[in-house]
């Protein structure tokens, strides 16, 4: 049955803010009756509700603390806390180190800090971080993106899913996509920058690593804002033999 398999729902995969039709990075990644809410970019909170209610979630993944991938969380916790949400228990939420304070700072408008931890119960995520939830297992890799970020493998029976977060190549992401059934890499640049660091895959890139991955599908997602979905697919689709797709907004994959 399809509630068995490991599911992705894409809520949003622009960069690096939110189109008309397009929110930022968000996905629903669901199996066995567990949801999580992968990364919280402007806008996926919106398309969350489509699917369930935040006090429905089991939890939330966060790869970096940049806003178009966590800005969400901030209405998150006001919904949490003072609107029609009721939460038996604070919402796991698994995010790079900091996060809570990093949240509090924003949150908090007088002298006593904002109580996020009663919206969020806060693990901090590290290098080789394992965890289950519900019908899910999470393992997190910590990446290359200049700043703390991971990427996620999930793991459903006989199903893989890994998530790349943002990250320039590297070969932590390779290690944690090996052999996986979907990989979902993102394609920020259009070009690898001349000057300063690469932080992002270039398209070439995303089908680079799913090839060195031995991944057996990719989709490519937070596409440079000076390519087009196509053009994305098509480069990266020249280095990786298996199938190929674009994270649209709203679409559904199953896996595994």
């Amino acid at each position: 049955m399809s509630g068995d398999l490991l599911q992705l729902t894409v809520l949003g995969s622009a960069t690096p803010y939110a189109s008309v039709d397009n929110p930022c990075s968000g996905y629903l990644v669901s199996g066995g009756g567990t949801r999580i809410w992968v990364d919280a970019g402007s806008g996926s909170l919106a398309q969350l509700q489509r699917h369930l209610r935040l006090d429905e979630l089991d939890a939330i993944w966060i790869s970096h603390l940049h806003a178009d991938h966590s800005a969400d969380l901030l209405t998150a916790y006001y919904a949490a806390l003072y609107a029609d949400i009721q939460l038996t228990a604070p919402i796991p939420l698994y995010g790079p180190p900091g996060i809570a304070d990093r949240l509090a700072h924003f949150l908090t408008n007088t002298s006593a800090r904002s109580p996020v931890e009663s919206a969020f119960a806060v693990h901090e995520l590290y290098d080789g971080h394992r965890v289950g939830v519900g019908a899910l297992t999470l393992t997190s890799r910590e990446v290359a993106h200049g700043i703390p970020a991971f990427a996620v493998r999930v793991e459903a029976g006989d199903g893989s899913l890994v998530y790349s977060g943002d990250t320039a190549p590297c070969a932590s992401l390779v290690e944690l996509a090996a052999g996986c059934d979907v990989l979902l890499c993102e394609a920020g640049n259009a070009q690898v920058p001349t000057e300063g660091a690469q932080v992002h895959h270039t398209p070439e890139d995303a089908g680079n690593t799913a090839a060195e991955a031995g991944a057996r599908r990719l989709i490519v997602t937070h596409v440079s804002r000076f390519l087009t979905p196509r053009q994305a697919t098509a480069r990266a689709a020249a280095r990786f033999d298996g199938p190929v797709e674009y994270a649209s907004p709203g679409a559904g994959f199953l896996i595994g």
